[in-house]
């Protein structure tokens, strides 16, 4: 909801960041035109869903229920009494988002990515992630009372999650990230280390915005399953959800992101209208996947293992790949994978991650470093 009520702000300030003299009436016409497609494009997607919801049915077993037992109930949140697990999962998740949020809000509000280095970004985006991750094994009960800390740490639902988010979030960056630098000419130009053209610090800080992301996304998708009689007309509904979902978030991460100078597009309007939409097609597959991800945790009706999150992971990962080659096959862009002349090109004081051992190693070792 901050998000949406700060939409109109933050796309006015973003556009007031660039310098007068780079504004002509061209580009006053451009920006205008992007504000009114994409609130056009949104107010559409709105107006759908509410129809959508409209013709619903209520779910009578589920109102007869909520009288008589909380696990009966309408919910956003996964039940504490049906969904232990995750609903100590989720709520660890929420009560963090705030903090990272925050944390973001005041190095870019501030500028003080301007004195980042490539070991603060990552010290940054590894020290904010940490939380997430190690919560499985430092803090199982999620503070929420989850039934994982009675489990061995590879039996955690917390765990499982983490694990299929963590993979999820490498192949984003180490395979999609391309798509972006070739169908969108996107480019990242701070000090980084790197893997495959991509900078390490983004590795860590895509696993806490994805969990933030995810969890969300769960108690939309909860909300109209708890909430509406089974059928067609829900499932028309869920399916909405997801592909509205999908682009609002994608829009307003790229919108969000704007005031950051060294993640750039060629065209920035494009990248809110066309290129939301490109990265949604993330979100189209993961956002229902994680959701029925593990949905038995707490049922005991099937185990899944950490060898089975990682399968997952992987295979949804692989229909996102495809998904976004098909477009770029549709587009006719050529797709460049770890272009290391592009890297020294545009990342002034970056080091790919290799450099950076060999300089780290022969630092320690007494012998010659450029870092």
């Amino acid at each position: 909801a901050l998000y949406y009520c700060g939409t109109s702000q933050v796309f006015s300030e973003s556009l007031s960041s660039i310098p007068a003299t780079a504004m002509n009436a061209d580009d006053d016409a451009v920006a205008t035109d992007t504000a009114v497609t994409m609130a056009v494009v949104l107010g559409t997607m709105v107006a759908i869903l509410a129809g959508l919801v409209a013709i619903q049915t209520r779910d009578t077993a589920t109102t007869k229920n909520a009288a008589a037992s909380p696990a009966g109930k309408s919910t956003f949140i996964a039940d504490s009494h049906t969904q232990p697990s995750k609903h100590a999962y989720e709520m660890f998740a929420l009560y963090y988002t705030p903090v990272w949020i925050g944390c973001f809000a005041i190095i870019v509000g501030f500028q003080l990515y301007e004195s980042f280095t490539a070991a603060t970004y990552d010290v940054v985006c590894v020290g904010l992630s940490l939380p997430y991750l190690l919560q499985p094994f430092v803090l199982p009960a999620a503070v929420f009372g989850s039934p994982d800390a009675k489990r061995p740490w590879y039996h955690r639902y917390a765990t499982k999650a983490n694990l299929w988010l963590a993979v999820y979030s490498f192949i984003g960056n180490y395979w999609y990230t391309h798509y972006f630098y070739s169908v969108l000419k996107a480019r990242y130009t701070m000090p980084a280390h790197r893997l495959n053209n991509v900078p390490i610090a983004l590795y860590f800080a895509t696993h806490f915005y994805f969990s933030t992301y995810h969890v969300l996304s769960n108690a939309c998708l909860r909300k109209v399953v708890t909430t509406f009689a089974p059928g067609l007309r829900r499932t028309v509904l869920f399916i909405g959800v997801v592909v509205v979902l999908s682009y609002f978030t994608a829009f307003m991460e790229t919108l969000t992101i704007s005031s950051f100078p060294y993640y750039s597009f060629e065209d920035r309007n494009m990248a809110y209208t066309v290129g939301s939409a490109f990265y949604g097609i993330y979100f189209l597959v993961s956002f229902p996947a994680f959701f029925a991800f593990d949905a038995d945790i707490d049922t005991k009706k099937k185990r899944i293992t950490l060898w089975d999150a990682f399968v997952s992971s992987c295979g949804h990962g692989m229909m996102i790949l495809c998904l976004l080659d098909f477009v770029r096959l549709q587009l006719g862009v050529p797709l460049i994978v770890g272009d290391l002349e592009a890297t020294a090109a545009e990342s002034s004081g970056s080091d790919s991650a290799l450099s950076w051992l060999v300089d780290y190693s022969s630092g320690w070792f007494g012998g010659p470093s450029s870092s």
